[in-house]
């Protein structure tokens, strides 16, 4: 049974991770050699020149550049907000709360594609269409009703009392919030800040619609540039999308033991 379980976990691993190896083993094949070897798992020669011409031939350095300032503005202004608001929906009970809870709820049913129109209408009005200030407006839009349910679970699984014994000793509410709660609160801020992060970071239609000049584009959408109408650059994809998981690596390693606790956080009730 043991030996089963650990099979089973490498199974998984090799099924998730194969596909990463792939692209790493394209991305250091020559080109000459990507269609002549035919299928092999290691290239006979191996090349770093794909690397070079996305990193210093390339606009890929702008591209990083832009959806780390998009994607790290986003889950900051998310995670605030969402942390604000989870807070009053767990612990206020006010007029409306529950019609505002199904707007949230319904907000989430809508495709993506139906809406794109009115968007865009809505950011040339405020001429914010090419601008990275416009897409962290819209991805912050489309991120904080889950965000807020996320924040408002990790709430609720927190002991109102102690808020309570806190305002008893004299502090106000936000300090209460801001000493006692919000640390309680780590691995859920942990949690919603990688889940926004991971979503604006890898976002495509959104940017693809909205952002048009090269110089604001973020990288999946300059990821396509790599396809043309006659051929595509099977090298430097695999090398740009190589590049591309180093942010996201670095990120979540950093947060790791937040989010892990967020994922069973929830699971019990304080």
């Amino acid at each position: 049974m043991k030996y089963g379980k650990y099979l089973i976990i490498s199974a998984f691993l090799l099924f998730t991770l194969f596909p990463v190896f792939w692209m790493l083993k394209i991305s250091l094949t020559p080109d000459r050699l990507l269609f002549s070897e035919g299928v092999v798992m290691w290239p006979s020669r191996v090349t770093f020149d794909h690397y070079y011409a996305v990193l210093v031939e390339g606009s890929f350095p702008d591209y990083f550049l832009n959806s780390f300032i998009v994607s790290a503005t986003t889950a900051i202004l998310v995670t605030i907000i969402a942390s604000l608001a989870g807070y009053a929906l767990s612990r206020f009970q006010f007029k409306g709360k529950v019609a505002l809870i199904t707007v949230l709820l319904i907000t989430q049913m809508f495709p993506i594609v139906m809406v794109i129109a009115p968007i865009y209408n809505v950011l040339t009005m405020i001429n914010l269409v090419d601008s990275l200030t416009g897409l962290i407006l819209v991805y912050t839009a489309f991120n904080l009703p889950f965000a807020c349910f996320l924040m408002q679970t990790f709430f609720d699984g927190t002991p109102v009392e102690l808020e309570e014994a806190a305002m008893i000793d004299g502090c106000s509410r936000l300090e209460a919030l801001e000493k006692i709660t919000l640390p309680l609160c780590l691995p859920g801020i942990g949690a919603t800040l990688g889940f926004v992060f991971t979503a604006a970071w890898s976002e495509l239609l959104f940017a693809l619609m909205f952002i048009n000049r090269q110089s604001q584009m973020t990288f999946p959408a300059g990821i396509m540039n790599f396809v043309t109408k006659f051929s595509v650059d099977w090298g430097q994809m695999a090398a740009a999308m190589i590049l591309a998981l180093i942010p996201v690596c670095i990120f979540f390693a950093y947060i790791q033991k937040f989010i892990v606790q967020g994922l069973t956080a929830g699971a019990l009730k304080g």
